[in-house]
């Protein structure tokens, strides 16, 4: 069973930076995708980047609303994702959730859509004020 536990969220205000933090335990091999997720009150839960390291430098995808901001990240020493969030806005506010799903086919650029994953996290909470 893939166990995966966020860290790292909390208030900030615009413009400043927050790293989150997601590890993980349970699983076996490198050929997996991980993400990052988001939902804020009464909204979709929306993706905001994913990352494949089966590779030796990580094949990473962004939602279009994060790119330039957000940086993903995996040590896989470590078993641990990153996501360091740069030039926060008050839009980015919202529970923050990592997922993960394993694949036996090479499929490159990992997913951003959520019914593909099927670990989930319990989510940190980010809070960036204007």
């Amino acid at each position: 069973q893939v166990q995966l536990v966020e860290s790292g969220g909390g208030s900030v205000q615009a413009g400043g930076s927050l790293r989150l933090s997601c590890a993980a335990s349970g699983y076996t091999g490198s050929r997996n995708c991980m993400a990052w997720f988001r939902q804020a009150p009464g909204k979709e839960r929306e993706a905001v980047g994913t990352i494949n390291s089966d590779n030796s430098d990580g094949i990473t995808d962004y939602a279009d609303s994060v790119k330039g901001r957000f940086t993903i990240s995996k040590d896989n020493a470590k078993n641990t994702l990153y996501l360091q969030m740069n030039s926060l806005k008050p839009e980015d506010s919202a529970m923050y959730y990592c997922a993960y799903f394993q694949y036996y086919r090479w499929v490159g650029v990992c997913s951003l859509q959520a019914r593909v994953y099927d670990y989930w996290g319990q989510g940190t909470q980010v809070t960036v004020s204007s």
